[in-house]
């Protein structure tokens, strides 16, 4: 892939990530929560759906199952804590908070699923979780909002696993559109049983829920997908410590949030700790050899 397209699209999918959260927290005044990103999954999902209707789909209730769960905790959990956490803690610390799921893959994986990780990797978990102290300000008085971004990034990282040991039985746009869906009919459910659900209709909400449904559901994951088809998967997920900065960048930029030292160090160190996490292996000498 050209570079400068490769640099292009890895900016884009990372901005519209960490920029959702700028942009939710202003369609928090508009819609409840809940019922906010159940409007928006629900509609990305039917939306994308369609696009891959001619697309090889399960054939047996177990994968269809499978979807289901990876959605209660792709879609459903990780965006309803985000958007919930919004209420009482900032855009910036909500996103650096979400995405330290890669360090708790690393931990899960290793307790649960027998994996193996390298030196360099568990050091990134470390520096991570030094930056994640830090980030909360050398203290444990935490707000409701902050174990909610905890358990956001906890369910993110559960979703990856359970991904990586069910995503070759299903189409991956397929598994992309479902689980969305599923997710995003949950979170409709939990908005009518959990919520006072309130929906305010004008152009600023409208605006709001289609750039959320289209371009920071949609079109992010279209690209980022088509980054991890066409290039080196481990390099590309390095990539992702960019989307809690856009995060951070987005929350000043739009909302006029002040980045507070601890989150500005501890960011830093969580960044440097994904980084790490994500560090390709290398390669044998052999194989540099051919």
């Amino acid at each position: 892939m050209n570079p400068l397209l490769y640099g292009i699209l890895v900016i884009t999918t990372t901005a519209l990530m960490g920029s959702s959260f700028a942009v939710g927290k202003i369609g928090l005044a508009y819609v409840s929560p809940l019922l906010l990103v159940g409007i928006r999954f629900t509609f990305a999902g039917l939306l994308m759906a369609l696009f891959v209707i001619r697309r090889r789909h399960p054939r047996t209730l177990a994968d269809w199952l499978r979807i289901a769960i990876i959605g209660v905790f792709q879609s459903a959990g990780v965006m309803g804590c985000i958007f919930i956490s919004l209420r009482t803690i900032t855009a910036s610390e909500s996103s650096i908070l979400t995405f330290v799921n890669p360090l708790l893959v690393v931990v899960l994986g290793t307790l649960f699923a027998g994996a193996r990780y390298r030196a360099v990797q568990w050091e990134g978990v470390i520096l991570g979780f030094i930056g994640v102290f830090i980030t909360l300000g050398f203290h444990l008085h935490l707000h409701f909002g902050t174990w909610l971004g905890l358990l956001g990034a906890m369910s993110w990282a559960i979703a990856t696993l359970l991904i990586k040991q069910w995503g070759s039985r299903i189409d991956t746009w397929v598994l992309t559109a479902y689980q969305m869906l599923f997710g995003g009919v949950l979170l409709f459910i939990g908005s009518f049983t959990i919520e006072r659900p309130h929906l305010v209709l004008n152009t600023t909400s409208v605006s709001i829920l289609i750039w959320l449904a289209i371009m920071a559901s949609i079109v992010q994951f279209a690209i980022w997908f088509y980054l991890l088809h066409h290039g080196d998967p481990g390099k590309t997920s390095a990539f992702l410590f960019l989307a809690p900065f856009f995060g951070v960048l987005s929350g000043w930029l739009i909302l006029g949030e002040p980045v507070r030292w601890p989150v500005l160090v501890g960011g830093v160190l969580i960044f440097a700790g994904i980084f790490l996490v994500n560090w390709p292996e290398p390669k044998s000498k052999e194989v540099q050899a051919e």
